[in-house]
């Protein structure tokens, strides 16, 4: 079968289409699936590019961290999807059998992991998985919009639910819209009856985000103090930040938090060391809470929203398997709004 994999870490130019051995069933829980589609998210930039705490399981190791596709085969004890089913892919795998796992929260098992990071991706053009990381599709789909579903709105979707629940009439303020997280972040606190601020420093990205809603658009190279920005429009400071950039943007998202917000992370885009003066977390009462992922059970909740034609993901473009260098590529630009996706079977 074609993947596209990484030889060597370092860079895209150790980015090549393969030829490699087609996986097979080894367990009775597990599912085959032809890939016809494969999306890309941040995680996959740092993989390639070699990040030190991002080491290679293997090499060649194929790349990417979201699918969707055709059952081809699954295990005897597989009974909720069959051959034939079209399917969309959990990219976190845990391992099914530890107390964390047996209590429904394999976000916690200690040899959880994402496709694309810790096992080969989904970059290829079949792929084998347990079985509860798959979940059948219903109703109209592109395969484009299947790959590029899972990891971006489920990862959103603990953020805002589980983890910083928000409930209706709350404000939300969302760093750095366009990429896929933050994109969904604002159709579900959208969906969840918030009112929504976001940023970014191209204005092209900011009225698309008003298309899908945003209440306030701010333009984070422009707007001299955001905080003030969103305070000023809100009439005090939000609820809930989003924030998923990390050291440049961790004092404004603190400063934008009214007494007693919450802000959620998942992510550290420009750097992971922050300072915190503890007195004003203690005084202002806030609640600063890490995300990772999401659980079976949210998975299963994200997919009958999906199947129901919520939180779909826009699409930046569609490259050609045989082009995965090019969509790293615009990956790295960061011009995108929504998601790169790759053709893997057409």
């Amino acid at each position: 079968m074609r993947a596209l994999c990484l030889t060597a870490p370092g860079g895209f130019e150790h980015l090549e289409l393969l030829e490699r051995a087609a996986p097979v069933l080894t367990a009775p829980d597990e599912v085959r699936i032809r890939v016809h589609a494969a999306a890309l998210n941040r995680l996959d930039f740092w993989v390639a590019t070699g990040a030190p705490d991002v080491p290679l399981p293997s090499t060649p190791h194929v790349v990417g961290t979201d699918a969707a596709g055709v059952v081809l085969e699954v295990g005897s004890a597989i009974h909720h999807v069959r051959p034939g089913d079209r399917v969309v892919v959990n990219p976190g795998v845990s391992c099914g059998a530890c107390p964390s796992c047996a209590r429904g929260e394999g976000v916690y098992c200690r040899s959880f992991g994402v496709l694309g990071e810790h096992r080969g991706g989904t970059a290829a053009e079949e792929l084998v998985l347990p079985g509860r990381n798959v979940l059948p599709l219903q109703g109209e789909w592109s395969w484009a919009e299947a790959a590029a579903f899972p990891l971006a709105t489920l990862t959103a979707w603990r953020m805002l639910t589980t983890r910083a629940r928000v409930q209706p009439g709350e404000t939300v303020l969302i760093w750095g819209i366009g990429g896929g997280v933050a994109v969904a972040a604002l159709q579900i606190a959208k969906e969840l009856g918030a009112r929504v601020a976001v940023t970014s420093s191209s204005d092209s990205k900011l009225m698309q985000a008003e298309g899908l809603g945003a209440d306030l658009i701010l333009n984070h190279d422009s707007v001299e103090d955001v905080p003030r920005a969103v305070k000023v429009h809100f009439g005090a400071g939000v609820d809930v930040v989003v924030d998923t950039v990390g050291e440049a943007t961790w004092p404004r998202s603190l400063r934008a938090l009214r007494p007693g917000g919450r802000l959620v992370t998942c992510g550290a885009t420009t750097g992971p060391i922050v300072e915190l003066d503890i007195r004003r977390l203690f005084w202002f009462q806030w609640s600063l809470l890490g995300s990772t992922m999401g659980t079976e059970a949210e998975f299963a909740e994200i997919v009958a929203h999906g199947n129901a034609g919520r939180f779909r993901p826009p699409i930046d473009a569609i490259f050609p398997l045989a082009e995965g260098r090019a969509a790293y590529q615009r990956l790295a630009a960061g011009e995108q709004f929504g998601k790169l996706v790759l053709e893997v079977t057409p």
